[in-house]
């Protein structure tokens, strides 16, 4: 979007091969002519991979570094699907740099420590807002883009549905062979992630980020949005 494209703009989604590698889309099925609004919500890797070469992967490793991911990212054509490792912590920091219009989040763990019967404190935490890391514009067509992964017939991420029309939106996310499962979403309020996986790495059987991670951020958005 910072390169002037927008939600509605027609891409394909075809077949391609970059440096020897085919990314392959979820029941291998190719659209044609799709919109990127429509890319994001089906979760299309065709589309994401050759965006990722249009625009220059060294802007997607730069752009995922000013929103907070910290670990190694990979330079090889991949990394458009992120197959680079992410922690969550990092990952819903990120999200959370989206959702506030564009400024960098830090996630920290407490506001303030004061020792037992003192009244000043030792240290204080601030917001954890930084620096403005992407443009307002271009936050704003990717929040409303991520409502429709769960609003649209078609979006990966129908199971976060929260009820009562509460607005919401995310993205869910499956890595190769099943061994991550993801869905990272937000409300006006919050911001929660889920992960799902095996801790020595085997594959997942029948889950992907739009199954049971989906079902378990919406089940726990509706109880911290409870009263809101």
């Amino acid at each position: 979007f910072e390169a002037g494209f927008r939600p509605g703009d027609e891409v394909e989604d075809i077949a391609v091969t970059i440096d020897g590698w085919t990314p392959r889309n979820a029941g291998g099925q190719y659209r044609g002519k799709v919109s990127i609004r429509e890319a994001v919500a089906r979760s299309i890797n065709s589309v994401a991979a050759s965006m990722a070469e249009r625009l220059g992967r060294e802007k997607v490793t730069a752009t995922a570094r000013r929103l907070g991911i910290t670990s190694e990212i990979g330079t090889d054509p991949a990394l458009a699907l992120g197959a680079s490792e992410a922690t969550l912590l990092d990952m819903t920091s990120a999200y959370a740099g989206i959702l506030n219009g564009g400024s960098s989040v830090s996630p920290y763990g407490f506001t303030s420590l004061t020792l037992a019967g003192e009244q000043t404190p030792l240290m204080r935490i601030g917001s954890g807002i930084g620096e403005r890391v992407i443009s307002e514009d271009a936050a704003h067509r990717l929040i409303w883009m991520m409502t429709q992964v769960i609003e649209a017939p078609h979006g990966t991420g129908r199971r976060a549905r929260l009820p009562d029309g509460r607005e919401a939106a995310g993205k869910s996310g499956t890595t190769q062979a099943a061994r991550d499962a993801w869905f990272i979403g937000f409300t006006a309020d919050y911001v929660v992630g889920v992960w799902m996986g095996n801790d020595d790495n085997t594959p997942l059987t029948g889950v992907t980020g739009g199954g049971l991670p989906a079902e378990i951020w919406r089940e726990t958005m509706v109880r911290i949005n409870d009263g809101i």
